[in-house]
């Protein structure tokens, strides 16, 4: 099974704002998405959305396997179809469960596969446990927990 990815562009979308909040539709991608992640055996449901540097909106969903290597994050199904499409990774947004208490950022796979396709000014967001996004340059990020 593969993680659905689906594609939009708007009129005058932008990919970054003034005061770093996270852009609306790239954050709802992210959130819609998260409603069709294949989670059966964590039950952790994660959705993720890219902006290509053309605007272009890319979503990805978590995709369990019983073999656990086998699964696949929701933030690569979306990274991934957006090199599919012949894009490149302006800004990504996770939308998934707290951990710990706090935001779920990008694992370390993830984070590596967003820095080698998107380089250190991929802008990276994630939600808190209120669901209220925050942005971080990927190349500040590193893995938690």
């Amino acid at each position: 099974m593969t993680g659905t990815a689906s594609t939009t562009k708007g009129p005058g979308d932008d990919t970054s704002t003034d005061d770093g909040a996270a852009p609306d539709d790239v954050w709802r991608a992210a959130m819609t998405a998260r409603r069709h992640a294949y989670a059966p055996y964590s039950r952790f449901d994660a959705g993720a959305a890219v902006r290509s540097v053309d605007g272009v909106l890319h979503t990805g969903v978590i995709v369990e396997n019983i073999s656990l290597g086998l699964a696949m994050c929701a933030e690569r199904v979306a990274l991934f179809a957006t090199v599919a499409a012949g894009g490149t990774p302006a800004e990504l947004a996770v939308a998934a469960p707290p951990t710990a208490g706090g935001r779920t950022w990008p694992c370390g796979a993830c984070l590596q596969v967003a820095l080698e396709l998107g380089g250190p000014d991929l802008r990276v967001v994630a939600g808190g446990p209120a669901g209220d996004p925050a942005p971080a340059p990927a190349g500040g990020r590193r893995p938690q927990g």
